[in-house]
């Protein structure tokens, strides 16, 4: 008789080493990226005495950089494997319409809400909220509240560029009174 009842494993799978992979190190995947960004969200100790707010520019705070050999020397022009921003918006602090290139991203916000535009719509990220981007993904993240707000940015790739793109006209409209994207490298972990 052929059934999925007669598939049976003989012993504790977890006694058979050679099975299981080992943990690594450095995530790979997206999903391992979405729990680094979890597990460091969840750790306020780590993160929550580095925030300032600035209301004259955003601010930002590199947490973590992994050359892409994860260890290894990078040279430099090398692309790092991944980082993780931290960043403060004060109310009106935005980045304006963007990309990031090359690299895929997770948006953690950490405390208060943000508003994400895309050509497709606005929506509310709030405390808690992730959203995951892929290469070339465009959107326009503004503090639209009255309280300021924190949040993560995991990019891999590490980011390398963040081209801005004209700006819908309904997106101008809402954004009237929000602060233009600064032009530092360092800038484009704004979002």
């Amino acid at each position: 008789m052929n059934s999925d009842s007669d598939l049976q494993i003989a012993g504790d799978l977890l006694e058979v080493p050679h099975l299981l992979q080992a943990p690594r190190e450095h995530p790979v995947t997206v999903a391992e990226f979405v729990g680094l960004a979890r597990s460091i969200a969840a750790d306020r100790a780590q993160w929550e005495h580095l925030v300032r707010y600035d209301a004259t520019t955003r601010w930002y705070h590199r947490l973590r950089a992994v050359p892409e050999a994860h260890g290894a020397v990078r040279p430099p022009g090398t692309p790092i494997g991944y980082e993780v921003w931290l960043l403060s918006w004060v109310p009106g602090q935005g980045t304006g319409l963007h990309d990031h290139g090359r690299s895929s991203g997770v948006l953690t916000v950490l405390d208060g809400t943000l508003t994400e535009r895309t050509r497709k719509g606005t929506r509310a990220l709030r405390a808690g909220r992730q959203h995951v981007f892929a290469p070339g993904y465009a959107h326009d993240v503004v503090n639209d509240a009255l309280e300021p707000a924190v949040s993560l940015h995991v990019y891999f790739p590490g980011l390398t560029e963040m081209p801005m793109h004209p700006a819908h006209p309904a997106h101008t409209a809402a954004r009237c009174a929000a602060a233009p994207a600064g032009r530092e490298a360092a800038d484009a972990a704004d979002a």
